[in-house]
């Protein structure tokens, strides 16, 4: 076998057949139906767990990582519903990074760094299903030390896909090495050694995203509950698709069709006038002028909402509002604006471009302030004139800042600008047709009805998940066309 691996090509070809075959043969014994995790001295384990007959009933022998929490439901095991969850995260993760290898080995694309890529997909293959059996086999050590008995047993599908994938790991890293040398790049604990002040410089933010962004990710089991401070989360009773079923029957295609217009407008208009004002900006040759007019651009971002709504209802009000008393005093008729849905969707557009063109304008003006002067003055030289300048060297430089600005906020284009919807509509049922988005209509929900934590992560939940697709397929779009301006 090591004489087949050292060939040039067939050598390549074996190791990554067997190493896909082992990435599909863990993915396959990792679905719902094969159990990782055994049930064992159910007479004695039930009755001191506290679990009844009737519940007992409902219990499995075995449980594969995908329906463990099962057990912790039905069980009222919450004390391990934390472990579980983490498993259930690990095994996402897992399939993840295997079915991204399999979808590399087949396509078997070579690049100019030869088959490294390939390899690092491998190795992360192997070792996202080495983590999750050895999180297995502590889970059931911890569970255990729980219930001070012998209560769970590993399943030996854990131990098999542990040496399974320990044999993979080998492979690739004895293919790796002779393509390291071929291309002539050394690994990553070499790159920790050469710059280990500079990694070390990253802990604190890995801690900080870790802290912050990951481990919060757990939480998204509410969504699944119908959560109680009783049981906690883990033991409390779990209702599946139904806080989703909730958001459905709420309409929920009128409310995501509202968010989406509305962030496609904020986002698009907002660009594209922050890009003119900015340009407009620097083409102005007095720097007070210049200072002066950025400034008043820049301070109704510092407007509060509840500002806001003062300034929109003291214009837009029946009887008062200085809209309609400049419309009378022209001869025309009054204007009824809160009980006339058309025309909000022009006005928060309208205010919110208002509030935030001055703090967008900020990033592209320092992107125009950067572009070396040196291209100007030949421009010049050449005859081109200030529109000619915008559109062959300002514009097409500040292409890489648009594209990455519009990627971040696509996604979080399923979130809602909730203080400006609120603060301008309010509880106006009139316009709710017209101005409701997923944000305002599950607080107003989670507001007239007993606190709903699952609701409202559920919504949480599709506006995560929505964004994120949209991010991935505009950024493979993106990647296509021009690979040096995608995210990843």
């Amino acid at each position: 076998m090591e004489e087949r691996l050292e060939r040039k090509i067939w050598g390549r070809k074996t190791g990554v057949v067997m190493t896909a075959a082992v990435s599909a043969i863990a993915f396959i014994l990792s679905l719902p139906f094969v159990s990782w995790v055994k049930v064992v001295n159910i007479s004695s384990l039930f009755p001191k767990i506290g679990i009844s007959r009737e519940a007992a009933a409902d219990l499995y022998q075995g449980y594969s990582i995908f329906n463990l929490l099962d057990f912790v439901q039905k069980g009222g095991q919450g004390k391990i519903g934390l472990y579980a969850m983490i498993l259930l995260m690990l095994l996402i993760a897992a399939w993840y990074f295997n079915l991204a290898y399999l979808w590399k080995a087949v396509r078997n694309k070579k690049r100019k760094d030869g088959d490294l890529g390939l390899y690092a997909a491998g190795r992360l293959a192997m070792l996202s299903v080495l983590l999750l059996a050895g999180a297995s086999v502590g889970f059931v050590a911890f569970s255990n030390s729980r219930f001070g008995m012998k209560g769970f047993s590993a399943s030996p599908v854990i131990y098999l896909l542990s040496v399974l994938c320990i044999m993979a790991y080998a492979v690739i890293k004895r293919m790796e090495k002779k393509e390291r040398e071929l291309y002539h790049e050394h690994g990553l604990l070499k790159e920790i050694r050469k710059n280990w002040v500079l990694f070390l410089m990253l802990v604190p933010t890995f801690v900080y995203f870790m802290i912050n962004s990951y481990l919060p990710m757990v939480g998204i089991y509410y969504a699944f509950t119908n959560f109680n401070f009783r049981d906690g989360l883990w033991a409390s009773p779990f209702v599946g698709m139904k806080n989703f079923e909730f958001l459905l029957k709420g309409d929920l295609f009128r409310l995501t069709r509202n968010t989406v217009l509305y962030n496609v407008a904020f986002i698009l208009l907002g660009n594209v006038l922050q890009i003119i004002f900015a340009i407009l900006v620097s083409q102005v040759s007095k720097k007070w002028f210049q200072k002066t007019s950025q400034t008043l651009m820049f301070m109704p971002y510092f407007v509060s909402f509840v500002l806001l709504k003062v300034l929109v209802y003291n214009l837009f009000e029946y009887d008062y509002g200085l809209v309609n008393n400049i419309v009378t005093s022209l001869g025309g008729d009054k204007i009824d604006f809160y009980n006339t849905p058309a025309y909000w969707p022009f006005l928060i557009v309208l205010f919110n471009l208002w509030k935030g063109i001055g703090y967008g304008m900020v990033v592209y003006l320092a992107s125009i302030m950067g572009i070396d002067g040196e291209l100007y003055e030949a421009a010049k030289v050449d005859g081109a004139n200030v529109f000619h300048q915008i559109r062959y060297i300002t514009l097409p430089l500040l292409k890489p800042t648009f594209i990455i600005l519009l990627l971040y906020s696509l996604g979080g284009i399923m979130k809602g600008q909730f203080e400006l919807f609120y603060q301008m509509v309010g509880n106006n049922g009139v316009l709710y047709n017209v101005t409701d988005i997923i944000d305002t209509y599950v607080y107003r929900i989670t507001m007239t009805q007993p606190l709903s934590i699952g609701l409202g992560t559920a919504a949480g939940l599709y506006q995560s998940v929505f964004g994120f697709v949209i991010v991935v397929v505009t950024n493979w779009l993106i990647k296509r066309k021009n690979p040096q301006y995608a995210l990843f």
